[in-house]
């Protein structure tokens, strides 16, 4: 099949590199610390992030970039959002020149207002054909176990969106193409945010009605802005769209839900992200999405409240009260 390179050593990415060695590929792999990536070729697990998962054998880590993407194929991004920038201005002269690359990353980048497609073309200069997107309903965990998933690969190229299908098909993981980028990475990024929200209700107490009206309303704010940007509408109520953002909202595996749970409990901003090394994307983006918003005169109620809270603007019971009792209107407004 093909060498393929995987730039990012935690949960995602990890299982992202199982699913392409089940496909018959030979992975490398790139992490920041030397100790994760020896652990991980010395005993084919990820202790940190997927304990006890047993990975294949083909996958192999280290800490040089350098070795990681000689002779690759494909480099697969799987770096936390806003760390793609530094990261690539490190070691994205060492991607050669031809190979597509494929973002994991589901986030907006803080002051630029970037897609992460975005960056990837800004720093190494490729055009849309060698970039493409995975995204969809896909928590780390479950993915590592072989449980069935599907997903999505997107790139305006769909002989490469479907070069990269051939290349992550597995019994266990199925995905479709799809030529909406900006659709996919929008629906990925925004959901983050939105899940924050779902577990501020389930933190506070609230139940399943409360969930439901927070998603449906997230979906209804994440196709909002996808349309004003220009993306596909019929991405969001696909698996980029209300797949990903069901499964984010829904599991007590995402990191974004369970950290909004934390802040409905009482826990500052600090002492939750103190508590964990993995990232929760949405904390850092619910403020560039909002800004994002602004910008192309989309109203998202639901983001702007999340990010007022996450900058101490608000406490969780005023989140929830806060969308409550905004003006009534149609559904379809």
């Amino acid at each position: 099949m093909a060498r393929v390179s995987v730039m990012g050593a935690g949960s995602w990415g990890t299982a992202f590199a199982l699913v392409l060695a089940d496909a018959g590929n030979d992975v490398m792999m790139w992490g920041r610390r030397t100790e994760l990536c020896d652990a991980i070729s010395a005993t084919h697990e990820n202790p940190d992030y997927l304990p006890g998962i047993a990975l294949p054998e083909t996958i192999r880590a280290s800490h040089d970039p350098a070795e990681v993407l000689s002779g690759t194929d494909v480099v697969v991004l799987a770096v936390p959002s806003q760390q793609l920038r530094s990261n690539l201005s490190e070691w994205g002269e060492l991607i050669p020149s031809s190979v597509p690359m494929v973002s994991l990353m589901k986030g907006i980048e803080l002051g630029t207002h970037q897609r992460m497609s975005e960056v990837i073309a800004e720093l190494t200069g490729a055009g849309p054909d060698r970039i493409a997107v995975v995204t969809g309903p896909n928590l780390a965990k479950e993915i590592a176990l072989r449980e069935p998933a599907a997903s999505v690969v997107a790139c305006e190229d769909l002989a490469v969106a479907e070069q990269l299908q051939k290349l992550t098909h597995t019994n266990s993981f199925r995905p479709y193409t799809i030529p909406d980028v900006v659709g996919a990475e929008l629906g990925g990024a925004v959901k983050n945010v939105i899940a924050l929200a779902v577990g501020v209700a389930v933190g506070l107490g609230f139940g399943d009605n409360s969930k439901a009206s927070v998603i449906t309303r997230g979906l209804a704010e994440t196709a909002r802005l996808g349309i004003a940007m220009g993306a596909d509408p019929m991405t969001f109520l696909g698996l980029a769209g209300l797949g990903d953002l069901v499964a984010t909202c829904s599991s007590p595996l995402s990191r974004n839900r369970t950290f909004g749970e934390k802040l409905g409990q009482g826990l500052t901003v600090d002492e939750v992200a103190g508590a964990t090394r993995q990232v929760a994307e949405g904390v850092k983006s619910c403020q560039s999405v909002s800004e994002l918003a602004r910008m192309h005169g989309v109203e998202m109620p639901i983001t702007t409240h999340v990010a007022a809270l996450i900058a101490g603007e608000l406490k969780p019971a005023e989140l929830v009260s806060g969308l409550i009792s905004r003006d009534a209107k149609a559904e379809s407004e």
